[in-house]
């Protein structure tokens, strides 16, 4: 295509870039218009998309990492077709547009991921590039052709979550992938010199990369790097020399650019030198039609995959009644193990137990674990191993990267086709916890496994304790934690956290045994919460709520106050989530309004239990970091022993 039509068109974006900023009186101009050169060309002449269908399977992915800039994005897919209009663009970061400060996935046609915290994106990147290998190996690397091209900055470099993701790109050899870095040289403080000078073609090519370098403000440099990016058989970083700002006669260059308005002034400015004689706002005659061109030859591509898909379907019916199923996700009836009441196991390992059994029945489930996998018990036995230039198979080893893990499965999640999983020990979803909000915030159904899940991790002490983690994971809207008391809880909370599609899912487990309770036989779990044990009396002198391995303290406690004479319920509650789901009557039912003695017991935080104990309830809680020690000594001098929470809860009872 024309130097000169992409110049235009380049031209548009930074100027619709400022003027969006400038009407918002809020957002990141330097960005957009210091790459507007090399999205021209990049969309242009080798992104596979199609804007009237914007979710074609075999299209190729652009995720924005660097999301302050999400100008850029936003003219882009006004500019090709896709459902942005120039009132969405005038909108730019108010209330109810789509149209906000960092792209969000769901929230406007053609993003294909939740940008901001800086780095996320390249996680989401190799994630998608990971998924488009998984599923090429099982139904041919010709039905899912997608490459994924990623745009960060110098901050992206900086996270250590983009370091993560991208020792794991380079190790895999996912030649998929083209990350290409905005080298502007600039951040909000100044100029990089003053806090980043590593060499980062060096520490790219030590990951395993090709490396390329290019002039972002020249199209044929671009378009070079790009071609050669198409045949390096690496996952492939192009770094892009560009000037912060670029077409801003008075401010490029300078960190003044980088995330504050040019001016009312310095953007008409702008304007009148990059596309002199039309008015803000504007999109010239040459520009739309070269851009409704390019959108003409994508549809024609989508096309032709449709009609080769379409052959490969009748060759190959088998195969295409797989893949329907893997890209619908419709689970079977699940058949899953039975336990005997009575029977001891620790829940991460009748959760091994469920999951393999799942894993037989579902074969889109894929995922793996921190490295941990003969801990967290998560590795589907006999399904085989994803690593360097092998795809075929269903376990994943993340490493230790608990970060760039939470962000690869968001990605695999957002790409389609696969269910992913992952797993660490529950004090380490700290490390991931951005990645996790982000996946609550998109409504994206990961699964999280997290074990070892209290202080009875013993020995190791405080710092692999998670007493306060299940309530703060617990605060992040839209994910929904289970917590099971025993191997039946964890059934069902395996069979839920498959079911549910709106948002993420976290399973913690014990990893020290647990009684099968018989109080769990039945019980619908789903619900968040059961009447374990019902009251002696007509009206309960006390309820004592638990979830996970504390249910049975619950049990045995209100065995001992019954032979006080007392009349004692027990609620098991793995999920807080669910039951505020339920109805009004349903949570009066399991929690009676006019019974206001109330005991929480809990192996952490006391932030659990509040909205449901209040503020007279009674706490047998770890408000603290936890202590190194045998867990069932440590459980003893905390004072989780039956004879002792028996006698909190009868002086509680008398005062």
């Amino acid at each position: 295509m024309s130097n000169a039509a992409l110049t235009e068109l380049a031209s548009h974006i930074r100027c619709l870039s400022a003027e969006a900023v400038q009407k918002a009186n809020s957002g990141h101009p330097g960005l957009p218009m210091g790459c507007a050169d090399i999205a021209a060309v990049l969309f242009s002449e080798f992104l596979n998309f199609d804007p009237a269908h914007s979710h074609w399977i075999g299209r190729d992915r652009f995720v924005l990492s660097a999301g302050h800039g999400s100008m850029l994005q936003y003219s882009l897919l006004h500019l090709f077709g896709y459902a942005v209009s120039m009132e969405d663009l005038k909108n730019f970061r108010q209330l109810g547009a789509p149209t906000a400060g960092h792209p969000e996935f769901g929230h406007i046609d053609g993003v294909e991921t939740t940008t901001g915290p800086l780095g996320a994106g390249i996680s989401n990147a190799v994630g998608m590039a990971l998924s488009a290998k998984m599923l090429g190996a099982r139904f041919g690397q010709a039905q899912i052709p997608s490459k994924i091209y990623t745009l960060c900055g110098d901050g992206c470099m900086m996270e250590g979550v983009a370091s993560e993701a991208s020792s794991t790109a380079g190790h895999l050899q996912l030649d998929n992938l083209v990350i290409i870095y905005d080298s502007n040289r600039i951040t909000i403080e100044g100029s990089t010199d003053i806090a980043f000078t590593e060499d980062v073609a060096k520490r790219y090519e030590a990951y395993g990369f090709a490396v390329l370098k290019a002039d972002g403000h020249s199209m044929d440099s671009v378009r070079a790097a790009l071609t050669a990016s198409q045949t390096t058989g690496k996952p492939t970083l192009i770094i892009a020399t560009t000037t912060i700002g670029k077409g801003s006669p008075n401010k490029s260059g300078t960190h003044k650019v980088h995330g504050a308005p040019l001016g009312p002034e310095e953007t008409g400015l702008t304007r009148a030198a990059l596309l002199p004689g039309t008015a803000e706002f504007t999109v010239t005659t040459s520009t739309a039609a070269f851009c409704k061109e390019v959108a003409a030859k994508g549809a024609a591509k989508r096309l032709a995959w449709e009609k080769a898909h379409s052959a490969w379907a009748i060759s190959n019916p088998e195969l295409k009644a797989k893949w329907d199923l893997f890209f619908a996700q419709t689970l079977p009836d699940l058949v899953l193990p039975e336990y005997k009441v009575g029977e001891s196991i620790a829940s991460r390992s009748s959760s091994e137990k469920t999951l393999n059994s799942i894993a037989d029945q579902v074969e889109f489930l894929v995922g793996g674990s921190a490295d941990l996998d003969c801990s967290n018990l998560t590795r589907m036995k006999d399904k085989g191993d994803v690593n360097t230039g092998a795809f075929a198979g269903r376990n994943l080893h993340f490493g230790v990267r608990e970060h760039s893990m939470g962000g690869i499965v968001n990605g695999m999640a957002l790409f389609g086709g696969l269910r992913p999983y992952c797993a660490t020990f529950l004090v380490f979803a700290d490390y991931m916890r951005p990645t996790i909000r982000l996946a609550a915030l998109m409504k994206i159904p990961v699964i999280y496994v997290f074990t070892h899940d209290s202080f009875f991790v013993g020995e190791d002490g405080p710092t692999h304790q998670p007493t306060e983690t299940k309530a703060g994971l617990e605060c992040i809207p839209g994910l929904t934690v289970y917590r099971p008391a025993d191997a039946n809880e964890v059934n069902a909370s395996w069979i839920a956290a498959l079911k549910n599609t709106s948002g993420p899912t976290a399973l913690l487990m014990s990893r020290q045994n647990l009684a099968t309770l018989q109080e769990s036989v039945g019980q619908d779990v789903t619900k968040g919460a059961y009447v374990a044990k019902k009251e002696s009396g007509a009206k309960a002198d006390l309820i004592i709520l638990a979830s996970g391995s504390e249910v049975k303290h619950a049990l045995d406690t209100a065995a001992e106050l019954e032979k006080d004479g007392k009349s004692v319920r027990v609620v098991s509650m793995p999920s807080s989530a669910q039951f505020e789901k339920q109805s009004c009557d349903y949570k009066k039912s399991v929690l009676p309004c006019d019974v206001r003695k109330r005991f929480a017991i809990d192996y952490g935080s006391s932030y659990s239990w509040h909205r449901y104990a209040g503020i007279d309830g009674l706490y047998a809680c770890v408000d603290t970091f936890g202590e190194c020690g045998p867990g069932p000594k440590v459980a003893e001098h905390l004072g989780f022993t039956t004879a002792k929470l028996a006698e909190k809860a009868r002086g509680y009872l008398k005062a």
